[in-house]
């Protein structure tokens, strides 16, 4: 009869252990990985979302003031013309009331620079860095007019950079800097 020695195979069961412990451990810190990426991306989709929110709320001011739009009152032509720079509380866009265009562009850039939602005087209820271009693409005031909005905010992973120029240099590389445009054509609705 053979009697099998313990001594042989000692230790055996604590290397499958070990190799079955640095498994999962890899195994954990590529599920870490891949909750940041997941992570990141929904906030760059949330970045997204929001400054078309504001896109599509400057675009709707703009349509309801066609008559402003029209003379050119949204754009600046000044060098420097974007918006969500200055702080919302040095302008009470309220007190700006009969001149429709200048309130609109003052809470467009409240809007840009967070203040719907501020904690102890900073305000959070933006997108990282958010800044504000209108320009006038074509027209005047006898034919169509098409207004370009364009909304510029830093990305968190680089990526190409964006061919607009709104918010170019504003986040130390472009290729951080991500941007969303959007035309707003006014058709010329006039007998002639």
């Amino acid at each position: 009869m053979t009697i099998f020695s313990s001594n042989k195979h000692s230790g055996f069961t604590l290397i499958e252990v070990l190799v079955t412990m640095v498994i999962i451990a890899i195994g954990l810190l590529g599920l870490a990985g891949l909750q940041m990426t997941s992570l990141n991306n929904q906030l760059e989709a949330y970045q997204r979302a929001q400054g078309m929110l504001l896109l599509d709320e400057m675009s709707n001011r703009i349509r309801v003031n066609t008559v402003g739009a029209r003379a050119g009152e949204y754009v600046d032509t000044s060098a420097g013309n974007e918006h969500g720079l200055a702080d919302p509380a040095d302008e009470v866009c309220s007190d700006l009331m009969p001149d429709v265009a200048a309130r609109d562009v003052c809470d467009w850039n409240a809007a840009l620079a967070g203040a719907g939602v501020s904690v102890d005087g900073d305000n959070l209820g933006s997108i990282i860095g958010a800044r504000g271009c209108i320009e006038n693409v074509t027209g005047s005031s006898f034919g169509e007019v098409i207004i370009r909005l364009t909304i510029a905010w830093q990305g968190l992973a680089a990526t190409k950079a964006p061919a607009s120029d709104c918010g170019a240099s504003a986040f130390g590389d472009d290729k951080f800097r991500r941007t969303a445009s959007l035309d707003v054509v006014l058709a010329n609705l006039e007998l002639p």
